[in-house]
């Protein structure tokens, strides 16, 4: 699945484990270790780049600038509007991949309430970063409660709400550790219609306890289960971990979701059309469990 309907960014190039990128009006260059070929910089803006991460041989990395760069600017997706900024460890605030997603879920989410315009669609986004996903099912017609560990990243995703001009659609904004929220959840008796997870490759469990995606991935979607309703609309499972290929994310799905709900499930690579190439540099995966066919 590729992330095509983009104007305000672009994937310029790819050569040597970096890609040069465009976002809005800003040219960034960034490492990419599945970028293992050398093909030659074809496109004459990798000379005029507003700035470049580089990673440091002992961990880490830094921005070095060459052009003034904002210190937060805004690009658009539809009606969405994100503001960007140069963060640590090479990211922006959006992964551009995720653009089919959220794609799939307002249209869902609009077709359900062209059908019944009355009802309230609920959904759960966990890990919710800078809140893309939120907004859009947000601005499709859904009340949407976004979860995520960190402070600053719920912030951001208000800012983002804000600067779309959603910030008066249903919506709860909690900080929180994801696995104790869905715990309570559960015990309220709270249920949602749809479920977007997007866990981090490494983390750490409520007492300090590093753990591995793939290690914990199973029981993360089954402990979820209890806090859909009995009807759901959809689950989307995100992961950028390489050894989780998406069969075997389709699979989990199926294992875990099917036997309870019935529907269908499908799984792919997403990924960034590459300008210089016609052809697709892999983002990372995504399954998806739906009651109507995907």
């Amino acid at each position: 699945m590729r992330s095509a309907n983009w104007n305000d960014y672009e994937l310029i190039d790819t050569d040597s484990g970096e890609r040069l990128e465009r976002w809005g009006d800003i040219l960034l260059i960034r490492p990419d270790p599945q970028i293992i070929w050398k093909s030659g910089k074809k496109d004459p803006r990798w000379k005029t780049a507003h700035a470049r991460y580089k990673r440091s041989n002992t961990g880490g990395g830094k921005w070095e600038v060459y052009k003034k760069l904002p210190d937060v600017w805004k690009i658009t997706y539809g009606d969405l509007v994100f503001r960007l900024k140069p963060m640590g460890f090479k990211h922006t605030g959006i992964f551009p991949e995720q653009a089919v997603n959220w794609d799939y879920t307002a249209q869902r989410i609009r077709e359900i309430k062209a059908r019944e315009p009355e009802r309230e669609i609920k959904i759960l986004n966990l890990f919710g970063y800078t809140g893309a996903a939120t907004l859009a099912c947000m601005a499709a017609g859904a009340a949407v409660t976004h979860v995520d560990a960190s402070k600053g990243m719920v912030q951001w995703a208000r800012e983002n709400a804000v600067a779309s001009g959603l910030e008066q659609r249903p919506v709860r904004w909690l900080v929180d550790d994801c696995v104790k929220f869905v715990q309570r959840e559960t015990r309220r008796g709270n249920r949602y219609d749809g479920i977007i997870m997007d866990p981090p490759s490494y983390g750490r469990g409520p007492g300090g306890e590093v753990w591995k995606l793939e290690e914990q991935l199973f029981g993360l979607v089954e402990m979820c289960l209890p806090v859909l309703t009995d009807d759901p609309l959809f689950f989307i499972l995100n992961s950028y971990t390489t050894g989780l290929s998406p069969s075997v994310m389709a699979y989990l799905l199926g294992t875990l979701l099917k036997p309870r709900f019935g529907g269908f499930v499908s799984a792919d690579e997403i990924g960034l059309p590459v300008t210089a190439t016609g052809l697709s540099l892999p983002c990372g995966s995504t399954a998806i469990w739906s009651n109507e066919p995907v």
